[in-house]
């Protein structure tokens, strides 16, 4: 349900929902990736199209994928069909932005998070777990904005003591992975989230802050990249040592923002140019993040609690306007 609480929270006219399959996709060659890919996207098809469910790239997946299923669903439709996915390649009607879009609305809400606790922009240290699709595009959003990242680690490992983020990923295209990359001092994942920082964006899996690991954390806000990287335990430790936690389904939504604006671009043939996509998106995140952040003082409440009060809110009223029929 979290996708759906996410929508709307974001005010996105979709339902919200999650699916895949359970293979390790980089074993997989790459004819088995796209017979994999499409032999899903024909098992779909029933329940899939751009006025019914709309899949959009997750975790072991890329616009390659996406481009597989919306041919796939086309190839069956007779025509071309490009608002069927999103997250697609450019020339087969995806969004620009959409690549970066999950990870500049991290750095958003980072940004509204440390100025809500009077906390400077600039100059702000932060810390990142994982240096994928979300955590790469955040650590450039938010070094672009201000702010410092002092800390980042992958699944190799972590690393301090590097200048820029484009020194890092120019050392990871060489080297292959941060633990290669000579010069640098190394930190584990565990290390990185209890790291002396401002901000702290776990932007890798599930279940990284529980209530033992969450202890140890010092940063001032936590900003969730990932889809419920903090458990139960965790926050109510986090809470209870006064930490700000953004949640993911606030933190993270740039991703199903944009991919909202791909499907409205593709269904009015009619596309943005990158810094409209940025400026919608940074409208988008701020209503939410101020909704969040007003009912959060209003009635007390963590911005957890509040975000999905919000989603959960307007599903209910949803639900009582239409009614039950038959």
């Amino acid at each position: 349900m979290l996708m759906t609480w996410k929508c709307a929270l974001t005010n996105l006219p979709f339902g919200g929902a999650k699916g895949g399959v359970a293979v390790d996709s980089g074993t997989l060659s790459l004819r088995e990736n796209e017979r994999l890919t499409r032999r899903y996207t024909s098992e779909i098809l029933p329940i899939i199209g751009p006025e019914r469910d709309i899949p959009a790239p997750d975790v072991g997946t890329d616009e390659r994928n996406m481009a597989w299923m919306m041919d796939t669903y086309s190839v069956n439709a007779g025509y071309s069909v490009p608002g069927v996915v999103t997250g697609k390649p450019i020339v087969l009607g995806g969004s620009l932005g959409r690549n970066s879009a999950t990870g500049d609305g991290v750095a958003i809400a980072a940004r509204e998070a440390l100025k809500s606790r009077n906390i400077p922009i600039e100059g702000a240290r932060v810390a990142i777990q994982g240096f994928g699709k979300v955590g790469y595009w955040a650590a450039k959003a938010v070094e672009k904005m201000g702010m410092k990242v002092v800390a980042i680690t992958d699944v190799s490992g972590g690393a301090t003591g590097f200048a820029t983020i484009d020194e890092l990923w120019d050392g990871i295209k060489e080297h292959g992975k941060l633990a290669n990359i000579p010069g640098l001092d190394r930190i584990t994942n565990e290390e990185l989230l209890h790291f002396d920082c401002d901000v702290l964006i776990p932007a890798a899996l599930a279940d990284s802050l529980t209530g033992k690991s969450s202890l140890g954390v010092r940063a001032k806000v936590i900003v969730e990249g990932a889809n419920a990287p903090t458990t139960p335990s965790g926050d109510d430790v986090l809470n209870d040592k006064g930490i700000l936690v953004v949640p993911d389904i606030l933190a993270n939504s740039g991703g199903v923002i944009v991919s909202y604006f791909e499907w409205v671009q593709d269904n009015q043939d009619y596309f943005w140019t990158l810094d409209e996509v940025a400026e919608r998106l940074n409208k988008m995140m701020m209503r939410a993040i101020s909704e969040v952040h007003e009912l959060s003082d209003t009635k007390g409440i963590s911005w957890r609690t509040a975000a999905h009060a919000i989603g959960v809110g307007r599903v209910a009223e949803a639900h009582k306007l239409r009614g039950l029929y038959p």
